[in-house]
């Protein structure tokens, strides 16, 4: 399931991107000023961050975009904008980190509504001859499409999981611990994902395990009624999961949902 796709696609993390330097203050102090009420701060901030945007851009469509006529960096400058307002400085995260994910988000939807849209198309679109040309293949087209989404969404999973093993490696967990200890049965597996929804649920909790780097054990044990020794030797998973669903990683939560869902509904069914 998800830790056999991370072990596929897990390479060894790149340095990633790098901010702009010359800002005089970080980005997390200007962001809570321009949240103030600063509005003229706000259009400076986009502008003097304009580069690391298309830069963004660039980076998840894997070639150069320009900012004056690609509908990818407009994207990527709105999703930035949005970015400031939905940054939250308690969650743990940078604001270019946060940002980042924005942008690939938006990117991510901009490319599916694409897809949707070449194969929405009559066939007559495709066909015929325009200016000399020789005819468009309506085939080679959707397969181009269909291969440019693959790609894109393979980047995508491949920059989340960069981001979930630094925040695995600041509990003291990697991939290897994981694969070792995931769950071999489908009951199981559900049980644990419905514990670590439940800590994921729980912001304070949350804050406990990453700063600590332990389970909150006793709390756990408490609200979803199960015994210690469950706990501690699942301890690695739950973290593990707990964090891919608190987190800033839609790709590998999709990856989840469907178990997590189940598992919430056996609960209603049980109770």
């Amino acid at each position: 399931m998800l830790l056999l796709l991370i072990k596929r696609l897990f390479g060894k993390p790149g340095s990633g991107g790098n901010a702009r330097n010359g800002a005089q203050e970080p980005p997390e102090t200007v962001v809570a000023r321009i949240r103030a009420g600063d509005d003229a701060l706000r259009e400076s901030f986009i502008a003097d961050y304009r580069p690391y945007i298309a830069k963004a851009a660039s980076r998840f469509c894997k070639r150069y975009i320009d900012p004056s006529r690609d509908d990818e960096y407009s994207i990527a400058l709105a999703a930035f904008n949005e970015a400031i307002d939905g940054y939250d400085d308690n969650a743990g995260k940078s604001f270019l980190g946060f940002a980042d994910t924005v942008i690939r988000r938006r990117l991510i939807d901009y490319v599916r509504k694409e897809q949707r849209h070449a194969r929405s198309l009559p066939m007559s679109a495709f066909e015929g001859e325009q200016s000399g040309e020789s005819p468009v293949n309506a085939a080679e087209t959707a397969g181009a499409m269909d291969a440019y989404v693959a790609e894109r969404l393979s980047e995508s999973r491949r920059l989340e999981i960069e981001a979930l093993a630094e925040r695995l490696e600041r509990c003291g967990i990697s991939f290897t611990d994981l694969a070792d200890r995931s769950p071999r049965h489908a009951d199981s597996r559900a049980m644990l994902l419905g514990i670590s929804a439940e800590l994921a649920s729980r912001p304070e909790l949350m804050a406990v395990m990453e700063r600590h780097g332990r389970l909150p054990i006793k709390e756990l044990m408490e609200y979803c009624q199960v015994s210690r020794k469950t706990l501690e030797r699942n301890r690695k998973y739950i973290m593990a999961t707990a964090l891919i669903l608190s987190g800033d990683f839609p790709l590998l939560q999709s990856y989840l949902q469907p178990a997590v869902q189940e598992a919430a509904a056996s609960r209603e069914v049980g109770s």
